[in-house]
């Protein structure tokens, strides 16, 4: 995930596959429309302003938004975003870049503050992808911080953002209870920690096209069906393995 940009998945169809896959080479690995898997957006004010109901119509089954940033910085475009995905009847979730040179625990009171869920969203997500010149322990006991403190006041299980590279070389273990949306570009499956045995989401491309979304926009999959999902909303649980 680019520093401040957007994230996406979507939900698609054979045909929308297809033409997405002109746009962005990743795609050339989609699945059957079987349903085995949903594709999505995530998205930033980077993005512009968007059409949520095109974009619904293109086929996204879900978007990630970006919230918020370090202890004070709210994306300007997060109330449009969040509104207009709900709007549009795309299921949402709304996402924490996290600064490891700030208090975990003030990021995650401002991320609290900023965010108000409702029966319907998508578990929170903490993006977890600098250092900010950080030691490796210090980053991990506020990332586990920031997960525990937003845990316990959602009353939600927190996802992992991540890249594989990223994590393995400064989180250690511990961090497998939390669902995985992993970051790999132009793979057929991605490269996940060692702290998981499966991703939940995977952002596989950074220069998808969407209906109602302005330039590039990541793509992502969730691995599972439309009732995976929703069961995954209502329960926090994810069994399906992709």
């Amino acid at each position: 995930m680019k520093h401040r940009s957007g994230r996406a998945w979507m939900r698609v169809a054979a045909a929308v596959a297809l033409s997405a896959s002109a746009a962005c080479g990743d795609l050339a690995t989609a699945p059957a429309p079987d349903g085995d898997r949903l594709a999505g957006v995530d998205v930033s004010h980077w993005q512009g302003a968007i059409d949520w109901n095109r974009a619904a119509g293109d086929g996204v089954s879900f978007a990630f938004i970006k919230a918020t940033e370090g202890g004070d910085y709210v994306d300007p475009a997060f109330a449009a975003n969040w509104a207009g995905a709900a709007a549009a009847g795309i299921p949402r979730g709304a996402y924490h870049f996290y600064r490891p040179q700030t208090d975990a625990a003030a990021q995650a009171q401002h991320f609290l503050r900023t965010v108000q869920l409702r029966a319907g969203d998508l578990p929170p997500v903490l993006d977890v992808e600098v250092t900010d010149g950080r030691p490796a322990a210090e980053i991990a006991a506020g990332v586990r911080t920031w997960l525990q403190t937003v845990e316990r006041a959602t009353g939600r299980r927190p996802i992992v953002y991540t890249r594989a590279s990223f994590w393995t070389g400064q989180m250690g273990g511990g961090f497998g209870a939390y669902p995985l949306w992993v970051a790999h570009y132009g793979a057929a499956q991605p490269s996940i920690p060692a702290d998981w045995s499966r991703w939940a989401f995977w952002q596989h491309s950074d220069a998808g096209r969407v209906a109602g979304i302005t330039g590039d926009v990541d793509l992502n999959w969730f691995a599972g069906s439309w009732a995976d999902l929703q069961a995954f909303i209502q329960t926090g649980a994810f069994s399906h393995a992709p």
